[in-house]
């Protein structure tokens, strides 16, 4: 008998004291930050028979083991209202089962209701490998999904097959963390001076007061394959005089383990020249970035508005593995110009020996415009401030370093699968005001 449910849904806020990762060794906790026993862990449950909304192709029923499941068929989905208390990166869990013996997928998707005709998915992919039995329940996993604070208008989507969906869960990982200090440079004068700077010849990780991580595995709003580790040194560390940022094939259980090393949190910046100096991988598959953020970017609801400058940006497919030459892009992203709308301003230019010789890849960003170089060649200029949509870039912007792997367009040509390890290798990180 088919039941629908339109006005009811009930939530489930725990706080609980047990350690969310403590079931892996420190070694091998993901988000790098053993927890301790003691951890307060702050979780949002919702079951899903107390659903707000669904497609025709659902029912709701018994199993053996007395849950209640609503059984969804393939192509079907359900709506529900999350309240987020505390905005961060939250560990996203789905508990289903289906008898399928194709591989059935679920993704969860948020504020279903914006008027942009935007799609937001938190986690990618949740891969569910069927079973015999419909009545065994499975619970599968992403993590690092963001949520700002508010009532979350979610929808959850299956495909590939049936199934029955009993719960979902989002457990906070990371709270979000607000930027104390940013930095405006001045931009007049006549030379470029250092005002901040990280030339990573200290200590054998990131340094602690420059740099926090983005953790997770939920697709990055790309797709991506890799999950970032959080002060793991097979991920990001400091080796003769470099940052290393390296991606690791079939590591701690994921399809790959890179790191993202981002200023929020720490320091933030309006304006000057920002330079990363740097070499990166050959290899189909691999997605370079050094590129910024605007400070308010909480979930994915925050961009494009917030901006995003691309600094450094290349993908693998577009350099020649034996020569190393290849391109190299810069883009500026806001409301009204942004990917997903395949509008963006982008300039590109050719670099040889990108991945075997240091380049310099830089901005000048002013309040009039944003100018990117190679080597102190000039090839891009962005300058429409005619409003916030076009320029949200007199706001502060977080600097980001990540080596991705697959996604829309890391992936865009399949991946080579010969590959088990790539690296950046980042000299220095500066930022100049003039005077």
């Amino acid at each position: 008998m088919k039941r629908y449910f339109s006005q009811f849904t009930v939530f489930a806020i725990s706080l609980a004291f047990c350690g969310y990762a403590c079931n892996r060794t420190p070694a091998e906790t993901k988000a790098g930050q053993q927890k301790s026993a003691e951890a307060e862990v702050i979780e949002i449950k919702v079951e899903f028979e107390d659903h707000t909304g669904a497609s025709e192709k659902f029912e709701t029923i018994e199993l053996e083991s007395g849950d209640q499941v609503t059984r969804v068929a393939e192509g079907g989905w359900l709506t529900m209202d999350v309240p987020v208390v505390v905005p961060g990166r939250y560990q996203t869990e789905v508990r289903l089962a289906s008898a399928s013996e194709k591989v059935v997928t679920c993704w969860v998707e948020t504020y279903i209701d914006n008027t942009d005709g935007r799609t937001y998915n938190i986690t990618g992919s949740l891969e569910f490998p069927g079973s015999e039995n419909e009545d065994q329940l499975i619970t599968v996993s992403k993590d690092g999904s963001p949520l700002n604070k508010g009532v979350h208008k979610m929808k959850i989507h299956v495909e590939g097959g049936e199934a029955s969906v009993d719960w979902i869960r989002f457990t906070l990982l990371k709270e979000h963390q607000i930027t104390p200090e940013t930095l405006t440079q001045n931009t007049e004068g006549e030379e470029w001076v250092v005002v901040w700077s990280d030339e990573f010849d200290q200590g054998s990780l990131p340094d602690p007061a420059k740099w926090t991580y983005d953790i997770g595995n939920w697709g990055w709003g790309n797709n991506e394959l890799q999950y970032y580790t959080e002060a793991r040194s097979k991920n990001a560390r400091i080796e003769d005089g470099n940052l290393i940022i390296e991606s690791h094939k079939s590591d701690m259980q994921e399809k790959w383990t890179s790191a993202r090393l981002t200023t929020r949190g720490k320091t933030t910046f309006v304006y000057g020249r920002i330079e990363i100096r740097a070499k990166v991988p050959v290899g189909k598959g691999n997605w370079s970035a050094g590129w910024t953020l605007g400070d308010k970017y909480v979930d994915e609801k925050s961009w494009p508005y917030c901006g995003e400058i691309d600094i450094m940006e290349c993908v693998g497919y577009e350099i020649d593995d034996e020569t190393g030459n290849g391109l190299h892009h810069a883009s500026v992203h806001c409301g009204a110009y942004y990917f997903k709308l395949n509008n963006q301003p982008t300039g590109i230019t050719e670099v040889n020996s990108m991945n075997s010789e240091y380049h310099l890849y830089a901005i000048e960003w002013t309040p009039d415009y944003i100018k990117a170089y190679v080597d102190d060649v000039h090839y891009f200029t962005y300058e429409d401030t005619s409003d916030s949509l076009t320029w949200p870039f007199n706001e502060p912007q977080n600097i980001i370093l990540n080596l991705a792997m697959g996604g829309g367009w890391g992936g865009a040509q399949g991946m080579d699968e010969s590959v088990t390890s790539q690296q950046i290798v980042i000299d220095h990180v500066r930022v100049y005001e003039r005077k």
